[in-house]
């Protein structure tokens, strides 16, 4: 049985359009720019600064502790030198849905919050910021559950362990394609009648102005939204896009030839073999009481286990139901596109960095073959390719953008491309989606990225990234280590800018938490 299932992408950018109320005419009248913000928060002007980076957070207690509660007070050592907080998706396990933000967001982020002292009195829609949490969406905050399902969830104990789990992480709701999301972090104009009451809201807060017209002000302590899924801000000179990785990373379908129907045969081979591991895990379910803490460890795990298999088969599905070119949110990518060309055209600018969930280059092991991967990288490489061609010699060499952070995979990475033949070449990634979720292992195959091209003369495998650091799951039995993580990264002055990135690990060993010390290490495009 599925447990969560993926909306279509239409349906997503329909869905997020209508509650931002998309180019609706009040505000064209008004000039208002609904993908950019200003941070308003007195030191953007600055350029040096610091902030912070947290992925695949919004997970449920476990072996008697919260590892995302022990990330955060890690960050909180951090909080006083750094501006704001990035998140880079999934901020709500397993399905996104609003009844699991008072335990696994408001509560762990308490301080960060406005009110906090008083945590359960926040309601997840009502949330303003002290420090900046700047998120973009995972796929887990699209994600939905069958009707059925959420019913067995979300009733009577019995019935849930009938279904052989306890406490699980569904309940009666899904995301409704994002809503609980949106009603967190986005400004929820649809709440807002066209007409006076509209009108007094955006006079009331969209009031700064950008090169590109009137935009969201942002202000930490006061009013802490986002004009929409996908925006953009500029601090310090650095020029910062935040992107909605979901709605374009639709596998392109499989070929209408042999080898095409050799690769069905594979996946559906492979949808079958998981199937039957499913049902064996469930079966071993059952088997441990989550009342004893050793087993409520290895029942985690199992349960762990089983929503990674859930990802694999709706990555596998996905495949299969590709027979048409795939949807595509182009309306992004151009956006993405021509903001990418505004900014190497304004002379302020030292810097660019992009943030979505899911990473272009990854080594971790269950994600790095996915197809989404795969379609996310060569959507993004043709936007990169675009913005070359644009540019000509204007970047003198430099990478298109100087720094890619993501999520999705859950470790802590730092790859960097190699010349690639296009426009993604020489960018520097940082995959920081080990805050909170289950962490899991570095793939075997090792540290380089290659990748299988076509020409003329037939295809061929070129390297297109090295991964320098992996901090992820490792050890088995007893040394089995559990490292959840997040970064801080200090931009220092200068053109172009340079970046040092601090890595901060939690980590679970032998039934302990220890702090792990990793060295700080620069990223420069000079």
């Amino acid at each position: 049985m599925r447990y969560i299932f993926d909306s279509p992408i239409p349906v997503k950018i329909q869905k997020m359009k209508e509650r931002v109320r998309w180019k609706h005419p009040s505000l064209i009248q008004c000039g208002i720019d609904q993908t950019s913000l200003v941070l308003d928060d007195g030191n953007s002007e600055n350029p040096e600064f610091s902030f912070m980076v947290i992925g695949d957070t919004g997970s449920k207690p476990s072996y008697g502790q919260h590892p995302q509660r022990l990330v955060a007070e890690l960050m909180l050592t951090q909080r006083d030198e750094c501006r704001f907080i990035l998140h880079t998706g999934d901020v709500i396990y397993v399905v996104g849905s609003h009844e699991y933000y008072p335990q696994n967001f408001i509560e762990p982020y308490r301080e960060f919050l406005v009110g906090g002292e008083n945590s359960q009195d926040i309601s997840y829609d009502r949330m303003t910021f002290s420090t900046p949490i700047l998120p973009v969406l995972g796929n887990h905050d699209y994600y939905d559950v069958p009707l059925m399902y959420g019913f067995i969830a979300g009733t009577t104990l019995p019935l849930r362990r009938l279904f052989r789990y306890k406490d699980i992480e569904i309940g009666w709701h899904g995301s409704y394609q994002g809503n609980a999301y949106a009603r967190a972090f986005l400004d929820y104009l649809k709440d807002f009648s066209p007409g006076e009451k509209l009108e007094r809201h955006l006079n009331s807060h969209y009031t700064a102005k950008t090169n590109t017209g009137r935009c969201l002000r942002y202000e930490p302590g006061k009013f802490t939204r986002l004009p929409n899924r996908y925006y953009t801000f500029r601090y310090g000179g650095i020029d910062f896009f935040a992107l909605d990785s979901n709605t374009f990373n639709a596998p392109s379908p499989l070929p209408t030839t042999k080898e095409g129907e050799t690769e069905r045969r594979k996946l559906e081979k492979r949808r079958h073999e998981i199937e039957q591991e499913e049902t064996q895990i469930l079966e071993a379910c059952s088997r441990f009481n989550p009342e004893i803490p050793q087993e409520a460890e290895q029942l985690d795990a199992l349960k762990s286990k089983l929503y990674q298999i859930d990802e694999v088969k709706i990555d596998i599905e996905k495949q299969l139901e590709s027979h048409h070119a795939p949807p595509v949110d182009f309306e992004q990518l151009n956006w993405l596109k021509q903001r990418l060309i505004e900014s190497w055209n304004t002379q302020e600018v030292r810097g660019r960095v992009l943030y979505f969930h899911h990473p272009p280059y990854v080594t971790e092991a269950s994600k790095w073959h996915q197809s989404q991967t795969l379609a996310v990288r060569h959507r993004l490489r043709g936007v990169f390719d675009d913005v070359a061609e644009t540019l000509g010699s204007l970047t003198q060499g430099r990478p298109i953008v100087d720094l890619i952070l993501n999520g999705h995979a859950h470790c802590l990475e730092y790859l960097r491309t190699t010349h690639t033949g296009h426009g993604d070449s020489h960018i520097h990634c940082i995959v920081s989606g080990g805050s909170g979720r289950r962490p899991r292992r570095q793939r075997e195959e090792g540290s380089e990225l290659m990748e299988t091209f076509e020409d003329a003369t037939g295809s061929y495998s070129r390297k297109i990234a090295d991964s320098f650091l992996f901090v992820g799951r490792n050890g088995y039995d007893t040394q089995k280590r559990l490292p959840y993580s997040f970064v801080r990264i200090d931009v220092r002055d200068g053109s172009p800018a340079k970046f040092i990135v601090r890595p901060f690990i939690k980590e679970r060993f032998q039934g302990e938490w220890y702090n792990r010390e990793l060295e700080a290490f620069a990223i420069s495009n000079q």
